[in-house]
């Protein structure tokens, strides 16, 4: 397995004082979750693309965009100029994701899938070799700061096995209720990138809250 990442999720910062959030973590993770939301595919709004273009000359962190919409492929060339690097779009939105996929390649975005809690491995494992990230959610999409479903471990499981007996390079993320207590699961599963919001931006010390977890995966 590759070495386990840190994504913190800025769905859960304060967002007036965002770059400053953003500042805190920057030399302590790997990359920065950005949960873009329409209102529609799922029942809430969040940031949107010139947000990300506001951040982007204020970090060196790789831009990971979960789109939760339901046509996030009309996006793709705007979240490319924003500065955006990796674009995950759901399977319940895209069950043959390969023509997405391709417009993702075309705006030179890395690609991912992202499962629901509810949605069955079997759901990506014909589409892993299209993929830079599977994202498996463990709480519904859409809110942050809800507790983490360990019933979808066994979907992480499968979806390492497949991965590493086809050589594959994709990364497995997992998304929702990361704290210190729930990371060593999720690792032991297979997961290597960990997206958690509230265990960071709502601690008293989001780098002490970063350590903590790195100490769970170490």
């Amino acid at each position: 397995m590759k070495p386990g990442r840190i994504a913190p999720s800025i769905l859960a910062a304060d967002f007036s004082r965002l770059g400053e959030e953003i500042a805190t973590v920057e030399e302590h993770v790997d990359w920065l979750h950005i949960d873009v939301m329409d209102g529609h595919f799922v029942p809430n709004v969040s940031l949107g693309i010139p947000v990300i273009k506001s951040i982007r000359p204020h970090s060196k962190l790789f831009f990971d965009c979960h789109l939760m919409t339901t046509n996030p492929d009309a996006y793709f060339p705007a979240l490319a100029e924003a500065g955006a690097d990796l674009v995950t779009v759901h399977v319940e939105v895209f069950p043959d994701p390969r023509p997405v996929a391709a417009l993702a390649r075309a705006n030179e975005l890395g690609f991912g899938i992202v499962l629901n809690p509810i949605t069955p491995a079997a759901a990506v494992e014909p589409f892993l070799d299209l993929m830079d990230v599977v994202v498996v959610m463990s709480v519904e999409p859409g809110f942050g700061g809800q507790s983490f479903m360990p019933e979808v471990l066994p979907k992480v499981e499968s979806i390492r096995k497949w991965v590493d007996s086809q050589g594959l390079p994709a990364d497995i993320q997992i998304d929702g209720g990361i704290t210190p207590s729930t990371i060593g699961s999720a690792r032991q599963a297979g997961a290597d990138v960990f997206v958690a919001g509230s265990a960071i931006f709502g601690a008293p010390d989001p780098v002490d809250a970063v350590r903590a977890l790195r100490n769970e995966l170490s």
